[in-house]
């Protein structure tokens, strides 16, 4: 049987996860009158609630005398980490790209990094079934995309099929005929190349993917690159330098059919499988037969640009909700998480309790810390902080520089373009995409967009859409105001009284509702004017035979502001933390004490 191996790569939200259902369907993975789960592929249920991939994700078809291996890849650019480390397991890669929208940042970097590895797009305009699509425009802007990225000849004259991942069908031209994926089968077949595969020689293979079962343990999933592969058979692993990580037997082999996989006996060079049985080895190690000891080459992953603090929960309610509250069990939680996750970076701060985690992004690691939260972890995050970089040559300081893509309505147009610029953005190019909507392109410092999209949809009215992709290192741009208001900070331990909270409201916008759980030095809301201001939430109303009427009795309160963990890890200042815990997450200090921030302010006065 004849095998392909391709990855599908597009930007957030042009429907990948849909394309692969499709495919799916199409070819026979699913009995007839199966139900299914739309977006089967986004199995987990962080990226099922918000709608994103998160996690590459190896699938097979079959289609006439063939297996297609497909690889479906996170769209965001946080993510960026996945899609990196998957181009090295396939020969081929399907670019989607959205009729109406065109090309986005997320298409650019995927792009570069496919063509840099000298592989041939196929490109597929998908969404063409829309009333704002503009099919040819986009694949011209492909062309000239591709031809700025410094692609080769052969990988210019790509093939290009119009589609709709949604109502089932590809064809040659935007107006049909609308009747299957077909086409796209057969396209894959013809233009992606067989996996150049050595099966007389040695078992070897790159480890691409890791993650955790509970039966198997250790679970790779990777190509083959030369050799069979057997249950059984005596391995080890080899570390990108080419030092032993390990060594062991392979207790089970897996392969992708459909949404499934399967045990099989064997698998030969050019598959894409996953073993267990391997207590040590990890993401770009290479395992091989014991006689090799040449390691294969792993595509190198570009570096964090952001960091977070995770330190243990130590505030009066730390230990009521969650049953992992230990630095011990963070540490080893979050070594897990780096061995499996090449983009996210964990190291020790020397401060008791406490560790730094760089990731590409806040979503990233919000992520990350909505997994641990599920998984009853208790612990305490700062806000994030850019990791600067210095000139080697110039000793200048250097900052990670985003490019940041709007789309948003002509009228919301200066509004953005006052906030970013306030920020220290550099308007690159603005042009008019049709139906009284702008795109508007800037270079700005990846610390100056912390907390700023919850903004840019207020600006916008919740119609904007805005998206970021690393751009590089570049001088120091100055000086960025933060946030203006100062904090509404509890001085009492025990259950929030709604009428201390109306008394409160004028005070500021609050965060609690009453009957929740607040302590000294939490941050219950957000004061009007620049300073904190300490309050008393738990103060009851005096009751006396004059304060009686039934006038006094119904408070009537604002509701409290909600925010999304992603806001409240932006929303906090350097000397504030969010507590996270199961079921909820609060605003705090730092510094619990009142004195203790009073000394701190004094401290960094002076300094």
């Amino acid at each position: 049987m004849q095998l392909r191996n391709i990855a599908i790569i597009a930007h957030v939200d042009h429907g990948k996860t849909t394309l692969v259902d499709c495919l799916l369907k199409q070819s026979g993975a699913f009995r007839e009158g199966q139900q299914v789960a739309e977006r089967a592929m986004d199995s987990g249920d962080i990226e099922r609630e918000r709608g994103i991939t998160i996690l590459a994700k190896c699938t097979s078809v079959q289609w006439k005398e063939s297996r297609i291996n497909i690889v479906d890849t996170p769209g965001h650019a946080d993510f960026g980490g996945e899609v990196e480390r998957i181009l090295d397991m396939v020969d081929g890669v399907l670019v989607l790209v959205d009729a109406a929208e065109g090309p986005m940042p997320q298409t650019k970097f995927v792009l570069g990094k496919a063509l840099a590895l000298g592989l041939r797009p196929i490109v597929v305009v998908n969404k063409a079934d829309r009333p704002d699509a503009r099919p040819f425009e986009v694949q011209n802007e492909m062309f000239d995309l591709m031809a700025a990225l410094g692609a080769e000849e052969a990988q210019l004259d790509f093939p290009t099929l119009f589609a709709s991942a949604k109502q089932g069908w590809a064809a040659e031209a935007p107006d049909g005929p609308h009747e299957n994926m077909d086409l796209l089968f057969d396209l894959i077949l013809h233009h992606v190349p067989a996996p150049e595969a050595q099966p007389q020689a040695p078992f070897r293979m790159l480890a691409t993917t890791l993650e955790y079962d509970n039966y198997l343990g250790r679970v790779l999933t990777g190509r083959i690159h030369s050799g069979i592969c057997r249950v059984n058979q005596t391995v080890k692993a080899l570390r990108p330098d080419g030092t032993q990580a390990d060594d062991g037997r392979i207790v089970q082999l897996l392969a992708f059919r459909g949404l499934e996989r399967v045990p099989v006996t064997e698998a030969a060079a050019g598959d894409i499988v996953a073993i267990a049985g391997l207590k040590e080895a990890s993401v770009a190690d290479t395992i091989c037969e014991p006689q090799e000891n040449e390691a294969l080459a792993a595509q190198p992953v570009d570096p964090p640009t952001l960091a977070m603090t995770f330190s243990v929960n130590d505030s009066p309610l730390a230990g009521r909700d969650g049953d992992k509250v230990t630095s011990r069990l963070i540490k080893a939680r979050l070594a897990r998480e780096s061995e499996g996750n090449v983009a996210i970076r964990v190291r020790e701060t020397g401060a008791a309790g406490e560790f730094e985690v760089a990731g590409r992004g806040e979503l990233q690691i919000a992520v990350l810390i909505e997994m641990m939260r599920r998984e009853g972890f208790e612990l305490s995050v700062s806000r994030p902080r850019v990791l600067f970089k210095t000139d080697p040559e110039t000793g200048q300081r250097l900052e990670p520089i985003e490019q940041v893509v709007v789309d948003v309505d002509e009228e919301y147009a200066g509004a953005v373009m006052e906030k970013l610029g306030q920020r220290r953005g550099e308007l690159t190019d603005m042009r008019t995409t049709g139906g009284a909507k702008q795109r508007l392109t800037f270079l700005a410092p990846t610390r100056a967009l912390i907390g700023y999209h919850s903004e840019f949809l207020t600006d916008t009215r919740g119609t904007g859409i805005l998206n970021r992709l690393f751009h590089g290192h570049a001088p120091f741009k100055g000086e960025i105001k933060s946030r203006k208001s100062g904090a509404l900070i509890s001085t009492g331990m025990g259950e929030t009284v709604a009428y201390a909270l109306w008394n409160l409201e004028e005070r500021g916008k609050l965060f609690v509702d009453p009957g929740e759980a607040t302590y000294p030095g939490m941050i219950i809301g957000e004061h009007t004017r620049s300073n904190n201001l300490e309050v008393n939430p738990l103060k009851a109303k005096q009751l006396t035979n004059i304060r009686t009427h039934s006038k006094d009795e119904a408070v009537v309160l604002t509701p409290p502001v909600q925010m999304s963990l992603e806001e409240a890890i932006a929303y906090i200042g350097d000397d504030e933390l969010v507590e996270i815990t199961p079921s909820c997450f609060r605003l705090r200090k730092r510094l619990l004490d009142p004195n203790d921030r009073k000394r701190a302010a004094r401290k960094e006065a002076a300094v």
